[in-house]
C-alpha cells in the first residue's frame, strides 16, 4: 500500500518519554521545526517506575539539564510533593537533590509545556520505519501508511521496542504500564543494519496507602528548607507528603528463596541483562545471602491517588508469591496490591555504535537517546535527549557539535562512558564515575554550562541574565570577605560559642568561613553586611568555593593535565590497521569507535598504554610532515 505524504520537518523525534521530551523541546527552542511522535499521548513524560527525580549522581544531571535550558528541573519544581538533599553528611561534591513527584501532574505539566512551545508539533502515531537514502535518514513511515520527511531523526524509544513483560511463568508482549509495544520498528531497524540487543529492567508493586500500618514504619520527612532544582527558581513551595521506611526480614527472604524456581529471572525466560545497581528483590536475596534485611521505602505516587510505590522491591515472581512476601514486612501485613511487580525486557542499541554527538555511525543525521542507548533512569535519558536534540539542531545548521568533556559535566561523563567504554548492562550514573566531581558540583552547573548553551542559542536571555547576576554577586562577596578583617576582640566570643579556636591576630572573614564549624549564615552574627543581598543559590556556591578552594585548585590542575590528551585530536574514519605497532584488539576497537582524541582512545577497553604511545608517535610524525 502506498504511503501518504504528511509534511516536512527539520527534526522528527520518535518517543515522548524523558529523552524524547527534552530532545524535541531543545530542537524547537533552537528554532527547528520539530515533530514529536508518541504511540500514546497519555505516556508523555510518563513515570512507569519510581515517581521521583534526582538522587545520588542523578541530581547533578538534572541541574545540568536545567543549566543548559532543558525542562526536567523546571517541571519537577512545579510538581514535587517532597524534596530532600541527600548525602549532606559528606562533602559538597556528592550532595544530590532528590524530589518525589506527583507523577500524573509531572506528565500533564510536561505535556502542556510541549503543547505551548513554538516550532513543536506532537502526534499520536506509531512510527514503523525510517526512510534512509544514500546513507542518510530523511524521514519516517507510520502504522497508518503515512510518511513524514525530515532532515534529522532522533530515536528515543525507551523500553517499547519489542517490549515483553514477565510475571512469574507468565509473559506477554507489552510496553511499560500495559501500553502497546513497538515491534515493527524494531524489525525494520535491524533491516537498516542496526545491531540490537536485549536489556531488562523492572518495577515493584503498587499498593493502596489506606491498607498500610504506618505505626510500624519510620517516617521520612522532606527537608525544612527546600532547594529548587532549577536555577530559574528561588522559592518553590512546601513539602506535602511523608515517605516511610521499613525492612524485609528472614520470613520475607525464606518465601523468596523457596520460590526462586518460579521467578522469570532465575527460570531462564528472561534473556535480557538487568541493571546491577537496581536489582530485583530475588536478585538481592540471592546475591547477598548473608544480609538479614533489606530496606524499602513506601512513597506516595501523587496527591490525587492512594497508590504507594514500594521502592527497593522490584520483582518478576508470580503474583501469589509477591502477595505472600510483601505481607511479611512490618506495616504491610494487610496491604492491598493494585499493580503487580513485573520485569520488562526490550531492544536497545550498543552505544559504541554512536559518535560522541549521539549520532549513529552508519546512518547520517540519525541520533539516538535514552534507554535505547543502553542506559537506565529518567535523568540519564533526559540528559541524552537534550544533547541529541542540541546536536541534531547544530548538525542540520552546518555547525560543529556540542561535546561536553568529562571535566565539564556529568553529562559528559555519561555520554563518554556509554560511547567510549560501552556497557553490558543498563548504565546508571554515579558520582564515583566522575574523576573531577569536586568541580562538577550541583551548585555551579549554571556557571559551567549556561554560557555554552546561550552561545548555541538554547538558554534564554532570562537564564543567561540570572547566571551573570549570580556570578557577579558571588565574585563581589568573595572579594569582600577576603578584604574585610576582624580582630580577636571582635570575634573570639563568637568563635568559642561555635566550638572553634579563638584568634591570636586579625584575620579575614573568608578565613573564618574556611573553618568547618562556621557557615556563611553564622557570619551575620559578627558582620552586618552578610547574607541579606544573596540568594540561596549564591550562598551555596560562595561557601563551597571558599571552604574548598585548595582542593578545587588541585583538581583544576589535574584537569589541565587531562586536557593535553583530550586536545590531541585523531583523524575520523581512519583505518587503524594501516598504523604499525598497534595490537590486533586495539585496531579492532579503534576502528569500531573512531575516537575523537587520544584522551578518548585511552579510555577504550582493550586499548593499552603501549597502544596510546603508538598513537602519540604517529601524531608527532604527522605534525613533523606538516611542518616540512
Amino acid at each position: 500500500m502506498e504511503h501518504i505524504y504528511m509534511g516536512e520537518y527539520d527534526v522528527i523525534v520518535v518517543g515522548a518519554g524523558h529523552a524524547g521530551c527534552e530532545a524535541a523541546l531543545a530542537c524547537a527552542r533552537m528554532g527547528k521545526e520539530t515533530l514529536l511522535c508518541t504511540m500514546n499521548l497519555d505516556a508523555v513524560a510518563m513515570m512507569p517506575c519510581n515517581p521521583s527525580i534526582g538522587g545520588t549522581g542523578k541530581g547533578h544531571l538534572v541541574r545540568e539539564i536545567d543549566a543548559l535550558g532543558g525542562e526536567m528541573g523546571v517541571n519537577i519544581d512545579k510538581t514535587f510533593i517532597q524534596s530532600k538533599m541527600l548525602n549532606t553528611a559528606k562533602g559538597p561534591a556528592v550532595h544530590s537533590l532528590r524530589a518525589q513527584a506527583d507523577k500524573n501532574r509531572y506528565h500533564l505539566e510536561m505535556k502542556k509545556t510541549i503543547e505551548h512551545t513554538k516550532h513543536l508539533a506532537m502526534r499520536q502515531i506509531e512510527v514503523t520505519d525510517l526512510i534512509v537514502k544514500d546513507g542518510r535518514v530523511c524521514g519516517i513511515e507510520t502504522k497508518t501508511h503515512t510518511w513524514y520527511q525530515s532532515k534529522a531523526v532522533i530515536l528515543a524509544t525507551g523500553t517499547f521496542l519489542r517490549g515483553k513483560i514477565f510475571i512469574g511463568d507468565s509473559s506477554f508482549e507489552s510496553g511499560p504500564n500495559g501500553l502497546a509495544p513497538s515491534n515493527t520498528l524494531a524489525d525494520n531497524l535491524k533491516k537498516h543494519g542496526m545491531a540490537l540487543r536485549r536489556f531488562k529492567t523492572g518495577t515493584p508493586a503498587r499498593c493502596l496507602g489506606q491498607s498500610l500500618d504506618y505505626s510500624k514504619m519510620q517516617e521520612q520527612k522532606g527537608d525544612e528548607h527546600i532547594v529548587p532544582f532549577s536555577f530559574l527558581n528561588d522559592e518553590i513551595g512546601e513539602n506535602q507528603i511523608s515517605c516511610w521506611l521499613t525492612y524485609t526480614n528472614e520470613d520475607t527472604h525464606r518465601i523468596i528463596r523457596e520460590n526462586f524456581h518460579r521467578s522469570a529471572l532465575f527460570g531462564g525466560q528472561i534473556e535480557g541483562i538487568g541493571p546491577r545497581y537496581c536489582p530485583s528483590i530475588e536478585d538481592k536475596v540471592n546475591r547477598f545471602a548473608d544480609k538479614k534485611r533489606h530496606q524499602l521505602f513506601i512513597e506516595p505516587e501523587g496527591l490525587d491517588t492512594d497508590e504507594m510505590y514500594i521502592q527497593g522491591m522490584s520483582s518478576s515472581l508470580p503474583e501469589d508469591v509477591q502477595l505472600a512476601f510483601y505481607k511479611t514486612i512490618p506495616g504491610l501485613e494487610n496491604l492491598e496490591i493494585v499493580r503487580s511487580a513485573y520485569a520488562i525486557e526490550y531492544d536497545c542499541i550498543d552505544p559504541q555504535d554512536l559518535k560522541l554527538n549521539l549520532e549513529y555511525r552508519k546512518i547520517d543525521n540519525l541520533f539516538c537517546a535514552g534507554q535505547f542507548n543502553g542506559s537506565s533512569g529518567y535523568e540519564e535519558a533526559a540528559a541524552q535527549g537534550l544533547m541529541a536534540g542540541i546536536n541534531a539542531s547544530l548538525k542540520i545548521s552546518g555547525k560543529d557539535p556540542l561535546i561536553l568533556g568529562r571535566d565539564e559535566a556529568y553529562i559528559g561523563v555519561l555520554i563518554d562512558d556509554l560511547v567510549t567504554k560501552g556497557t553490558n548492562e543498563p548504565y546508571r550514573i554515579m558520582t564515583s564515575r566522575a574523576e573531577y566531581r569536586l568541580v562538577l558540583r550541583q551548585d555551579n552547573a549554571d556557571q559551567r554550562l549556561t554560557p555554552i548553551s546561550y552561545e548555541i542559542g538554547l538558554a534564554t536571555q532570562e537564564r543567561y541574565d540570572r547566571y551573570l547576576a549570580k556570578k557577579l554577586a558571588v565574585s563581589r562577596e568573595t572579594v569582600r570577605l577576603e578584604q574585610k578583617s576582624v580582630g580577636p576582640k571582635d570575634v573570639n566570643d563568637f568563635l568559642i560559642a561555635h566550638d572553634t579556636s579563638p584568634l591570636q591576630t586579625r584575620t579575614s572573614l573568608a578565613d573564618l568561613l574556611r573553618r568547618p564549624q562556621i557557615s556563611y549564615a553564622d557570619l551575620a552574627e559578627i558582620d552586618d553586611e552578610t547574607r541579606p543581598h544573596l540568594s540561596e543559590h549564591e550562598i551555596t556556591q560562595l561557601e563551597v568555593q571558599i571552604k574548598y578552594e585548595g582542593y578545587i585548585q588541585k583538581q583544576i590542575a589535574q584537569i589541565s593535565r587531562y586536557k593535553k590528551l583530550e586536545n590531541r585530536k585523531l583523524p575520523q574514519d581512519f583505518d587503524y590497521s594501516q598504523m604499525e605497532g598497534l595490537r590486533i584488539e586495539a585496531v579492532q576497537k579503534l576502528n569500531q569507535i573512531q575516537p575523537a582524541s587520544v584522551g578518548q582512545a585511552s579510555r577504550i577497553s582493550g586499548v593499552s598504554p603501549a597502544d596510546i604511545n603508538v598513537l602519540l608517535v604517529h601524531l608527532e610524525k604527522q605534525k613533523r610532515k606538516g611542518k616540512e
